[in-house]
């Protein structure tokens, strides 16, 4: 069920590429809510809304927001005549019709129609969201230290978690600061630079469409758990595994690594990543595994837990060591956004961020090799 709120519009907040926040008085309390502008128009002080609360009423983390389904008080005009057929966030009343990078009335129709192969283009998967930034900023740091120009990447977000990349703010600024060079959104979600109808499509959009030199594929953010073994949303990275061999592109198992979570299943190396690169991925992959190197303190009890963890994957795939030192860190600190996973930063857990960026780093040499 749907808990429904309407109220006013009393302040508009931050403001990034396809969202808004707004701040709407809904009878004595305010609530903080996000606007998407290509669902429910343009949105001023004033406005009449109708909030779906029940994710904000639940306590949710990343999805605790008050959600604009509609104002109630203006309609947006209707979208000009435009190609495309691909419907998202299907039959949803706020289902949307996109232009597909390979629907047929896309001018990629015939570059896609037969494309069957990344040209051993790397493509690093991973269990979280707010693995992205890390893995682009370890790129970038391999490329830079080598002498090489930044690699052109592209990020290519499932259906795992939110639908419109605009949730993302990650995204937007990863996209405004030039260290990501498309967004593709595959499935269910939307929004992207380009639109796929599946995760196989949109690699290959990746690579023939945009001319990226890696991609990495992730859910958007809002990861789903429910402390069991398979009910997690990012078992999905195991597929993505599937989807960049089937296409002859060379798959990278990022790590989800912790030494702060309280969480006994997620310390070390999270049982999503053992479950999802040991049981869902049926592909060999390298898997990046971070040695970390001058850091000291727990990052090295940290290292040898990885170390012992990682151990149940090498009958399948590949381990790969990678330095994760002071100068992969710095790089870290560089990024543009904040790095921030289930509510810990860089300096409350760097071997979260690490073990990810060291994918980035493999990744980068796969593709300048």
């Amino acid at each position: 069920m749907i808990a429904w709120r309407a109220g006013t519009v009393v302040s508009l907040g931050r403001r990034w590429t396809g969202a808004h926040e707004v701040l709407v008085q809904v009878g004595d309390e305010q609530l903080q809510a996000l606007a998407y502008d290509d669902v429910v128009g343009p949105v001023e002080v004033g406005a009449r809304v109708l909030l779906n609360v029940t994710a904000l009423e639940r306590g949710l983390g990343t999805g605790g927001y008050a959600l604009v389904v509609a104002r109630t008080d203006a309609l947006p005009a209707d979208p000009p005549p435009a190609p495309g057929h691909l419907v998202k966030a299907r039959y949803t009343p706020q289902q949307v019709m996109v232009l597909g990078v390979d629907d047929q009335e896309s001018v990629h129709h015939d570059l896609l129609q037969d494309a069957d192969d990344l040209l051993g283009m790397p493509v690093v998967t991973a269990d979280l969201h707010s693995a992205l930034p890390a893995v682009v900023a370890g790129a970038r740091h391999a490329a830079a230290a080598a002498g090489r120009p930044a690699p052109r990447i592209a990020y290519v977000m499932t259906d795992g978690g939110a639908l419109p990349v605009a949730f993302s703010r990650t995204v937007a600024a990863l996209r405004e600061a030039g260290w990501l060079d498309t967004c593709i959104t595959a499935g269910q979600a939307y929004g992207g630079d380009l639109e796929a109808v599946s995760v196989h499509s949109a690699l290959l959009a990746a690579r023939l469409v945009a001319g990226a030199d890696l991609a990495v594929v992730s859910q958007g953010p809002g990861n789903l758990g429910t402390d069991t073994r398979w009910g997690f949303s990012g078992v999905l990275a195991g597929d993505a595994v599937n989807a960049a061999a089937a296409l002859r592109g060379r798959p990278v198992a990022s790590l989800r690594v912790s030494g702060s979570d309280p969480r006994p299943r997620h310390r070390g190396v999270s049982h999503h990543s053992l479950t999802a690169y040991g049981r869902v991925a049926l592909a060999a992959a390298d898997v990046p595994v971070p040695v970390f190197t001058g850091l000291g303190g727990s990052l090295d009890e940290l290292g040898s837990q990885v170390r012992a963890q990682t151990t149940t994957l090498s009958g399948r795939h590949r381990l790969v060591d990678v330095p994760a030192g002071a100068e992969l860190l710095a790089a870290l600190r560089r990024c543009p956004v904040r790095l921030s996973t289930m509510g810990r930063d860089l300096d409350d857990d760097p071997g979260s961020f690490l073990a990810a960026a060291v994918a980035g780093v493999h990744a980068a040499a796969l593709a300048a090799g």
